[in-house]
């Protein structure tokens, strides 16, 4: 996916003209998009931040750390998006709320996320705010932050916004295929199909409107692919998964040999090592 055509960066206040944007893709099917700084990074006034937080493998493959995205333009634009929200949450919500009343909008569909996640607790309530506050606008999510959408949307989620899940992340093991919607990245649309799985790809709305098991085809970016190495994002995070699981197991196998050699019995006495021989004076 393209990133959003370059927009002012800066309205009254030094905040962002327009919160939302379009791509050519999205323009097509009518859908506009919010969008913040992918992952990691600093702002231009020396804040680090991670828009992210439970990224996994996706971070080595992301389409939104390569290519337009990183132009300067479209980069301050998103860092722009996030310093409006960490700098004035209120402020950006109530924008965010007038803008969306504009007419266009009206029966429209909004995508959270471009690139970036609910990174905050705060952030993703100012969203289910922003939902409720415009109940004739359609809002729609990618995400990884499953424990906080499990925690603060699944009891109670604005009917107008709906969301999958994206394997890649480090709370894979917390999805359900047989019960949640999940989108997988796949090496290409004959892996998808090969796997009964639905391709979102004539239309981004089908990750939210068609079958549950959504299949994401890979972009065609050279080293991404090379990393994917032919498998699902799902399969490359549970190898990475097992792998830390691994490491800790020998940690703790390492540590325990360690007291059980320093342990000593009861009603023993621990022997002092035997003296070691220092030099001499000369």
């Amino acid at each position: 996916m393209s990133a959003s055509q370059p927009v002012p960066v800066s309205g009254k206040g030094g905040r962002p003209a327009r919160l939302l944007t379009q791509n050519r893709e999205m323009r097509q099917i009518g859908v506009w998009n919010w969008s913040l700084p992918a992952w990691a990074g600093r702002l231009p006034d020396g804040r680090t931040y991670n828009t992210c937080p439970s990224a996994g493998v996706c971070a080595q493959a992301c389409y939104a750390l390569t290519g337009t995205y990183m132009w300067p333009v479209v980069r301050a634009k998103h860092q722009g998006n996030l310093m409006f929200v960490l700098d004035d949450l209120p402020g950006w919500e109530a924008a965010m709320v007038a803008e969306l009343g504009a007419a266009k909008f009206h029966g429209g569909w909004i995508r959270i996320h471009d690139a970036g996640d609910f990174f905050s607790d705060a952030y993703l309530l100012a969203w289910l705010r922003i939902c409720r506050a415009r109940p004739d606008v359609n809002f729609y999510a990618y995400t990884k932050e499953v424990a906080r959408f499990r925690r603060l949307v699944e009891p109670d989620p604005p009917e107008n916004m709906l969301w999958v899940y994206s394997y890649g992340g480090t709370q894979d093991a917390a999805l359900d295929p047989a019960v949640d919607r999940v989108a997988d990245v796949f090496p290409d649309d004959d892996a998808i199909a090969a796997a009964g799985w639905a391709s979102q790809e004539a239309s981004d709305l089908l990750a939210v409107l068609g079958p549950r098991l959504v299949g994401v085809p890979a972009n065609r970016i050279p080293g991404h692919l090379k990393r994917l190495s032919g498998r699902r994002f799902s399969e490359w995070q549970a190898e990475v998964d097992a792998d830390h699981a691994a490491r800790r197991d020998r940690r703790h196998l390492r540590v325990a040999a360690d007291n059980t050699r320093d342990t000593v019995e009861p009603g023993t006495t621990r022997r002092a090592p035997a003296p070691i021989d220092q030099p001499r004076a000369a």
